[in-house]
């Protein structure tokens, strides 16, 4: 179980729809740019699977298919990545990006950021799901720095953990 240090992550993959593509514009310029900078040494990739314009009719899940297939495809490869993706809720999108071997991710739609730190700490999570109608770009910022400066806590949790994975 890695800890997601942004100094040792290879890959950030982001997606959304078009909900979601606001939030997503602003948060790659942020880590890209801000963080990157604050996160010296950091030497990951940021691939952004779309979607690229707004289009009122696109459909998440094509997005956030490519997402969660090559998170998985990383962690098969022992490559350590993660994943941000976006829309209106964050709900479907999380729920698709689950259905990939590997891949743990929580949803965050403003309020208590604890439950990112759960998240890591409890169920490893390697994504996170925002829910760009329901916060901020503030909000989503300070949630992905908990969501780095956190540990799994291992322990009872690495059983659990693998128990999903069955």
């Amino acid at each position: 179980m890695h800890n997601l240090n942004s100094n040792n992550i290879q890959n950030i993959y982001l997606a959304c729809d078009h909900a979601g593509l606001e939030m997503k514009s602003e948060i790659k310029k942020y880590l890209e740019g801000e963080f990157k900078s604050e996160n010296r040494g950091s030497n990951f990739e940021i691939i952004d699977m779309g979607s690229h314009v707004y289009n009122e009719l696109d459909d998440y899940t094509d997005y956030i298919h490519k997402a969660g297939g090559a998170l998985a495809d990383d962690i098969e490869n022992d490559i350590l990545s993660v994943a941000f993706v976006f829309g209106g809720s964050g709900e479907g999108e999380a729920i698709v990006m689950n259905r990939y071997k590997g891949v743990r991710c929580t949803t965050y739609y403003g309020g208590n950021l604890d439950i990112i730190k759960l998240g890591r700490e409890h169920n490893n999570a390697n994504s996170i799901s925002f829910g760009a109608r329901f916060l901020d770009i503030d909000e989503c910022k300070k949630a992905i720095e908990i969501f780095f400066s956190t540990d799994f806590a291992g322990g009872k949790h690495a059983k659990r953990v693998e128990n999903i994975e069955r």
